[in-house]
């Protein structure tokens, strides 16, 4: 066997950040223009039916996160982590390309939606393995005090990927009407999406092959048959960061534009400041979590987004902006001091055999499924029930099973980690 020699700190940490950022941009952008992809691939009478319809395919690729996670968590495990980031970036960057060059349904008809559906899927099976995968990376090559510091720059660079998103889509909204949105500058994003991945491929092309930690069995068949205890807790605890998360930052730039009512370009503002805002309190969270252990932050977290977001729905739920933004920044300073604790987490339940597999099928299981079913689910009780706060409800109830998950079977980590 070859000796593995560790890269430089800093070449691990961007690493480990470079692909997040490709893979959430490329994965965000989809929810972003949700509305223009609605009304090209899924035409339908009623405004509200064409964007749950998009926001249908926008889940699709959220529900076979686990599978996504099941096949490069193998990869990391028995291949090594290095192998499973690289060929993670690959298969989101095709997809992406191939969305930016689909003829809509005017031209082809039902094979319209069915491609975009198909591609959504392939994107969703990278992702499933991307985000978990680097958190493994990022935690494994940290000392024991600054895990949570180092894994966050994981969650940093996804979120500086749905940040790049918001950001494109605020200039486009700038420098292009509505209707050269819909005629074609929806394509940019994801054509610019393709050209950055192959930066996070050279990057990662770059580190030197680690050892796989798994060894004998398969990983998958080890998880199943005696991890299932750990996955459990990885869902259930990930189950209300995920749904606060894309409530808050995904499904938040359709609900300001079509519930609120704001001009298009307001509501990318709106999103892109709030997505800055995480940024920033990302490292001081994960500090925080670093410092006082991870129970007190995530504690605090959950309980914070289990009370607060009913009143922080109404902010949002307003036709002045600096309320809304209000609302978002709420959601943002929670989700942030969540996040600062979750990273390091949810490595360190998972054993290290199984660590790649068994976290990014719980952790996509959660955040896939139930998460990225958010906007879907959202725009669904909205249209339903005719209650624009609707929405905060479904968030206070993930939030409250992920704190009773945490006081009852989760024990703290801070200083050191099953192997």
């Amino acid at each position: 066997m070859a000796t593995s020699v560790c890269p430089p700190r800093n070449r691990i940490i961007l690493a480990g950040l470079i692909g997040n950022v490709m893979e959430w941009y490329d994965f965000a952008v989809y929810g972003y223009f949700a509305g223009a992809i609605g009304k090209l691939f899924f035409p339908a009478d009623d405004p509200a039916v064409s964007l749950i319809a998009s926001f249908g395919a926008f889940a699709a690729g959220f529900l076979v996160r686990p599978i996504g996670g099941l096949l490069f968590g193998r990869i990391g495990d028995r291949a090594g982590r290095q192998q499973a980031l690289t060929w993670s970036v690959v298969a989101m960057a095709v997809p992406t390309v191939l969305m930016a060059l689909l003829p809509t349904h005017a031209s082809i008809g039902l094979a319209a939606p069915v491609a975009i559906v198909l591609l959504r899927i392939v994107q969703g099976l990278s992702v499933g393995g991307e985000f978990t995968n680097s958190l493994v990376f990022l935690v494994e090559h940290a000392p024991y005090h600054r895990r949570a510091f180092t894994a966050v720059w994981g969650s940093w660079g996804a979120s500086a990927g749905i940040l790049l998103g918001s950001g494109i889509g605020d200039l486009l909204t700038h420098v292009l009407s509505e209707a050269q949105i819909l005629s074609w500058g929806w394509r940019l994003p994801f054509v610019a999406g393709g050209l950055v991945a192959l930066t996070g491929y050279w990057v990662r092309q770059g580190l030197r092959p680690e050892l796989p930690a798994g060894e004998g069995a398969s990983p998958v068949r080890a998880v199943f048959a005696r991890h299932k205890g750990a996955m459990l807790r990885v869902a259930l605890l990930n189950l209300g960061f995920g749904v606060g998360f894309y409530a808050a930052f995904i499904y938040a730039v359709s609900y300001i534009k079509n519930i609120d009512h704001l001009p298009e370009a307001t509501v990318f503002n709106l999103n892109t400041s709030a997505m800055a805002l995480l940024l920033l309190l990302l490292p001081a969270a994960a500090w925080i979590s670093d410092r006082l252990g991870r129970k007190p932050v995530l504690l605090a977290g959950f309980g914070l987004l289990a009370a607060g977001a009913i009143p922080l729905f109404q902010f949002m739920h307003s036709t002045d902006p600096f309320t809304i933004f209000l609302g978002e920044a709420g959601f943002a300073a929670i989700i942030g001091l969540i996040s600062g604790g979750i990273v390091a987490t949810n490595v360190e339940l998972v054993p290290a055999e199984v660590r790649c597999t068994g976290l990014a099928f719980a952790y996509n299981a959660a955040v896939g499924c139930f998460g990225g079913s958010t906007p879907l689910i959202a725009a669904w009780l909205i249209n339903r029930t005719g209650d624009p706060i609707m929405p905060a409800y479904w968030i206070a109830a993930a939030a409250t099973v992920s704190w009773v998950t945490l006081v009852l079977f989760v024990r703290e980590f801070h200083f050191h980690m099953p192997r």
